[in-house]
Parts: C-alpha cells; sequence; structure tokens
C-alpha cells in the first residue's frame, strides 16, 4: 500500500462550554453535513496510542512552541479493531498534515508489544519510518488518549468542524487494544469541549459567521498535552 500524498491545511482550536457548543451546533447543523461514519447519535468514539520517547520529545516540543513538530500515533474508532490507522501529524504553526497508513489488528499488537522487525519491509514508508524512529529516538507507545467526536463537513474550502467531548488520559494503565479500557477524564470543567476547524485555502464566510461567539479564542490545545498532565 502506497502512502497518499498530503498537504498542509489550516487547524484552529477554540476551548468552550457545552452551552457554546449547544448555540454553534443549532446554527452548523442546517448548514453542513454529518459524516458518513457517525454512529446513530451523530458521534464515534476516538481512541489514539501517542508515541514518545523517555525524554518526552514530542511533549517538550508543544510545551516549548516549537513552530514545527511532529508526532505519531496510532488510531482506531468506536473500539473497532478491524480498521486501524497509524497516522503522523505534522503541525507546522496553526497548518498541519497527516498522513497515515492501515495496519492489521496483529501488525498493530506487534509494534504495541515492541515486536518491530516485520516493519523494516512494510509496504508502507510511513511504517517503515517509524521503524527508524523506533529505534533512532527510542519512540515507544506512551499513552492512551480517548475522547468522543461529533463532525460535522462543508464542500467548500473542504471544511471539517468537530466538537471534542469525554477527553480522557489512561496514562496509569498501560494496556493497549483491550475489550474494556479503564482511563480518567482530563478536562478543567465539567461540560468543557474542544472546537476544531479545518480547511483548506480559506474558511468560507458563511461558516465564520456561523461560528461567532462571545469570549471564545483561539489556543494551542494538545489532548495529547493535556492526557500528560497527570505524568
Amino acid at each position: 500500500m502506497n502512502d497518499k500524498k498530503e498537504t498542509f491545511r489550516h487547524e484552529l482550536k477554540y476551548q468552550i462550554s457545552f452551552a457554546d457548543y449547544y448555540g454553534m451546533r443549532q446554527r452548523l447543523r442546517p448548514v453542513m453535513k454529518t459524516d458518513k461514519h457517525v454512529r446513530a447519535d451523530g458521534k464515534y468514539e476516538i481512541r489514539s496510542v501517542y508515541f514518545d520517547n523517555v525524554e518526552d520529545k514530542a511533549l517538550r516540543e508543544k510545551r516549548n512552541g516549537v513552530q514545527k513538530r511532529e508526532k505519531f500515533r496510532i488510531r482506531y474508532y468506536n473500539d473497532d479493531f478491524s480498521f486501524i490507522t497509524l497516522e503522523k501529524k505534522i503541525k507546522w504553526n496553526s497548518l498541519c498534515m497527516k498522513m497515515d497508513a492501515k495496519l492489521t489488528e496483529e501488525e498493530c499488537r506487534k509494534m504495541l508489544a515492541g515486536d518491530t522487525g516485520w516493519m523494516m519491509k512494510h509496504s508502507s514508508g510511513l511504517v517503515q519510518e517509524l521503524y527508524c524512529k523506533m529505534k533512532s529516538q527510542q519512540l515507544r507507545p506512551r499513552i492512551l488518549v480517548s475522547y468522543v467526536r461529533e463532525p460535522y463537513i462543508y464542500a467548500a474550502g473542504n471544511v471539517r468542524i468537530t466538537f471534542d467531548s469525554n477527553i480522557r488520559s489512561a496514562l496509569f494503565h498501560r494496556g493497549f487494544l483491550e475489550e474494556t479500557v479503564t482511563d480518567i477524564a482530563v478536562a478543567d470543567s465539567p461540560g468543557e469541549m474542544i472546537l476544531e476547524v479545518k480547511f483548506d485555502a480559506f474558511l468560507p464566510e458563511a461558516i465564520q459567521l456561523l461560528l461567532q461567539t462571545d469570549g471564545i479564542r483561539q489556543q494551542a490545545y494538545s489532548k495529547y498535552g493535556a492526557c500528560r498532565r497527570f505524568g
């Protein structure tokens, strides 16, 4: 499998209250479409296993505001192990690019267990790259981050707006790819949500107007960073 070519996109993040979310959702629903992969409730659950090294390279770069940085993670949805992806996310100020490669459950479990020899000859260059960095930078599975996402899409500008809630960390539990996950909530206050706005070259004015809400401001929020506050 060849890794598809990706380009940088704009990514804006906001911490919002439940009241902000409810108001924006009511305005967006008549205009934007729901992502086709959602459950009956219009949402899906995401679990991501993030990689970092013993010196917390990815975490330190985030906290220090390094302009260009990268993170590797394994991601799956709704606890379904039949579709697992390895992702590399490159962040450059407010621009981001994501590359991904599909993994089988067997490959994923081997990787998480430290069995990496097979990665050298994998058909995906991304898997090969992670292998090299697991060797050279000592990257290892570091933490499981879970949350619930409600996504909306808009064709013009390739806009994707998501509301993420119930962000949880499994920092103190080292099992990955388990049927039952033990984790803890990391939100600063009840009902807190993360609004993410992603688009290509421009954000249509119609969407800008629908998102306007008093009191919210763009910020550099990281779910990985939030879940690592405990250690």
